[in-house]
């Protein structure tokens, strides 16, 4: 792997350094790299290829893309990236260090290292779904979480939406939206407030009180409803689960990158500013990493705006280190010229 540095890029200080070094190969990643390629600077993605959405079957509501299976979006994002001169690689990052020149030094599951200049996670997040039999291998199918990203396909169908913590509560009444046949299954993890059963009501949502023991399928592999604990069974084509999320930064604990509690309680995620900084110098963190409710078009835009930023922090170093090379040369004492002997 060799990076061809640019002549605005001072990574040709050290052979085989990238100018950033990307961590997440999913559509903030990617976006990021593109952008950052545009811009002449040397870019290294290590891709752990386990991208959230990839059990869906497309991703939806973003412009002129709508529908497209996510495989084919990363497909697309990597060949966009390495045609500006970026690189790609598949590899999980098991570790990372700052050396003592100040470069970010990543150890690959492979036991080889990569080196870069600045360092941008985009590692996502992990669904921790409800420990309920039959709901995970439905999840990104009939088992939903977003309405902007799933509701137009389970429109005026039979909806079931799981309590999994308060804030399921604006799920039910989100996914109201799309189909007035709307079940929500407190599964004894919830009490609606006097206000909310009102609306609930008002809405013509039913709810419905006791455990959900089971999600049960079709043959075909498909769901036909759940099952609750007293054996109660309720048809439903598609059901509404808020997961848990954690963000991926267990590499990155050793730069002082730390998990931070979501104030809504849906998980944890690395606090980072408008620009994507982390606190940690040198360091930045964009998509669901640190949004826990960025969706493929909102992680393409931070990962554009964030380049720029780390492009611009770039140009300051490089420049900082140009004018100290200069003061350098002008200081210098003068040579003195050979002496002549006369005849």
């Amino acid at each position: 792997m060799t990076f061809v540095s640019q002549p605005t890029s001072t990574s040709d200080a050290r052979p085989n350094v990238a100018d950033v070094l990307i961590v997440g190969g999913g559509a903030a990643g990617l976006s990021a790299g593109l952008v950052l390629g545009r811009a002449r600077r040397s870019v290294l993605i290590i891709d752990g290829g386990q991208p959230r959405n990839a059990p869906a079957e497309g991703v939806h509501g973003y412009l002129t893309r709508d529908g497209i299976p996510p495989a084919e979006l990363v497909a697309r994002g990597r060949a966009e990236v390495e045609h500006y001169g970026g690189v790609v690689r598949d590899a999980q990052v098991v570790d990372t260090r700052r050396d003592p020149d100040g470069l970010f030094v990543a150890t690959l599951d492979d036991g080889s290292e990569v080196l870069g200049r600045r360092l941008l996670i985009a590692t996502g997040l992990v669904d921790v779904l409800p420990d309920i039999p039959g709901l995970a291998p439905l999840w990104g199918k009939d088992v939903l979480h977003c309405p902007y990203c799933h509701g137009w396909e389970v429109r005026d169908r039979r909806i079931g939406v799981l309590a999994t913590s308060p804030m399921s509560f604006h799920q039910a009444w989100m996914f109201r939206q799309w189909s007035a046949d709307l079940t929500f299954f407190l599964d004894d993890v919830f009490e609606p407030s006097d206000e909310q059963w009102e609306q609930l009501a008002a809405r013509g949502i039913r709810v419905v009180r006791g455990p959900v023991a089971e999600v049960t399928l079709n043959d075909d592999g498909r769901m036909t409803g759940v099952t609750l604990a007293d054996g109660t069974a309720f048809s439903l084509d598609a059901l509404a689960v808020g997961s848990r999320v954690e963000a991926r930064i267990a590499p990155f604990a050793p730069l002082g990158i730390v998990a931070t509690d979501h104030p809504t309680g849906m998980g944890t995620f690395i606090a980072v500013d408008e620009a994507g900084v982390t606190g940690i110098p040198g360091v930045w963190a964009i998509g669901n990493v640190s949004e826990l409710r960025t969706q493929v078009s909102t992680a393409v835009a931070a990962g554009n705006f964030t380049a720029a930023q780390i492009n611009a922090d770039l140009i300051a170093a490089d420049t900082a280190a140009a004018v100290a090379a200069y003061r350098a040369r002008a200081t210098a004492p003068a040579t003195a010229a050979p002496a002549t002997v006369s005849a």
